[in-house]
């Protein structure tokens, strides 16, 4: 390009302003003090510390223990160039014109804000188990550490807590105490609600009319509760045991028993059973069912009762 050409060009270009600095002055004017929260884009992180755009004349840097609580929170992984952080300042200069801040401390604020609304919404989370600890177990959550009371680690009873530990599972918060610095969780939540869509979509591929067998898993005063092959349960009301009244299931069932039943009802996400309606079908075959109140039952080698012993 000739010289003719660049004067050319330099001349064309827009003529710079006040106007294109008015961020970077204005920001050059504002006083810092320690306790202001500031926010800052990531340029550079390492293993030791993030250091900070704050539009500012200094930049800002963020040392890996003032990041966060968590003693697993990894830099590299967590956080990167271009990201924008919000944090606290703790000095307005290192001794090489840099301003330092804290994460953790407007973390601390903003995290019981999220906690909060997390137990409001029964948000459900991911969280790692950091440890075993007397009672229960110990993860991060939002930078704060919070405590899962063994009763509340799973669905059902955990015998061995250490099977958990540095395992992921989900949870609820239950408690969220800022004042007294209090943060619970739970998995009972998360693992029950999880149990439950499993058992409804199975139900839902339930069929009323299905016979199938299952095995009398207990008695209650109202009927008895079958566990089916297809790995769900039912209730069997004590009024479709049999054509005849009966004082309590036990006169007939016992626990451990194979029984046939037919699924009559899957209304509310419930499956309900019947041997009574199977006995009926049989009748209308030609067989007869013998009831005695003493609790053995015969059939005309009925199917139905075929092999059981009360």
């Amino acid at each position: 390009m000739s010289e003719e050409m660049k004067e050319k060009a330099v001349l064309e270009e827009p003529a710079e302003t006040m106007d294109d600095y008015a961020e970077e002055l204005e920001a050059s004017f504002k006083r810092v003090r320690e306790g202001d929260q500031l926010t800052g884009t990531v340029i550079s992180v390492n293993e030791d510390m993030v250091l900070l755009d704050l539009k500012y004349y200094a930049e800002g840097i963020i040392h890996k223990e003032n990041v966060s609580n968590d003693p697993e929170f990894n830099l590299l992984n967590e956080i990167h160039p271009g990201d924008e952080i919000t944090a606290t300042v703790i000095s307005t200069d290192d001794g090489e014109g840099n301003i330092v801040l804290s994460r953790k401390l407007a973390n601390d604020l903003m995290a019981w804000e999220k906690l909060k609304s997390m137990l409001n919404d029964r948000t459900v989370v991911k969280v790692k188990i950091a440890e075993i600890v007397k009672g229960g177990a110990a993860a991060w959550l939002e930078g704060i550490r919070g405590f899962i009371p063994a009763s509340k680690l799973a669905g059902e009873y955990v015998e061995d807590l250490e099977e958990y530990n540095g395992k992921t599972i989900e949870v609820t918060v239950i408690t969220a105490d800022e004042e007294n610095k209090k943060l619970v969780l739970s998995g009972k939540e998360p693992a029950l609600l999880r149990l439950n869509e499993e058992k409804s979509k199975k139900i839902a591929k339930c069929e009323v009319g299905t016979v199938m067998e299952g095995t009398v898993d207990s008695l209650k005063d109202y009927g008895a509760f079958i566990s089916l092959e297809n790995g769900l349960s039912g209730l069997l009301h004590i009024s479709q045991i049999s054509d005849h009244r009966i004082k309590h299931p036990g006169a007939v069932l016992k626990k451990g028993q194979t029984v046939k039943v037919k699924i009559i009802s899957i209304a509310d996400n419930k499956i309900s059973l019947s041997m009574k309606a199977i006995q009926a079908e049989d009748e209308i075959e030609g067989e007869v069912f013998d009831y005695k109140e003493e609790g053995s039952a015969s059939t005309g080698l009925s199917a139905l009762l075929k092999g059981l012993k009360f």
